[in-house]
């Protein structure tokens, strides 16, 4: 396993920012639900196309995650991979931590 490479600043600021994240995230799907609902079909089938996804969703780190120190880097890739966050969004932490994110990321 490759050496997680963050500093405690890194932990704080991620703990300052993945509220707002998720906010953001949240606030996206919840545009993509009401697309679903504002569909042309019968209302049993958006009522189920709904259900699937958010039982999909609620899944995904952009609607929680386990704020653990372990899991920071894995926190952040899937937030990434989810398009929760964005490379962008990381600027502020070290780059320790992007070199580690982006190293699993390039995989």
């Amino acid at each position: 396993m490759q050496e997680q490479r963050f500093t405690e600043k890194d932990w704080k600021l991620f703990r300052s920012k993945i509220a707002d994240w998720q906010e953001s995230f949240m606030d996206r799907l919840n545009r993509e639900y009401i697309a679903i609902l504002s569909e042309d079909a019968n209302s049993s089938d958006k009522f189920r196309k709904l259900d699937k996804r958010i039982k999909e969703d609620r899944k995904k780190a952009g609607v929680q995650v386990r704020m653990s120190r372990s899991n920071l880097i894995c926190n952040i890739i899937s937030l990434l991979n989810e398009g929760a966050i964005s490379f962008e969004d990381l600027e502020d932490f070290s780059d320790g931590l992007k070199e580690t994110v982006g190293a699993f990321i390039d995989r």
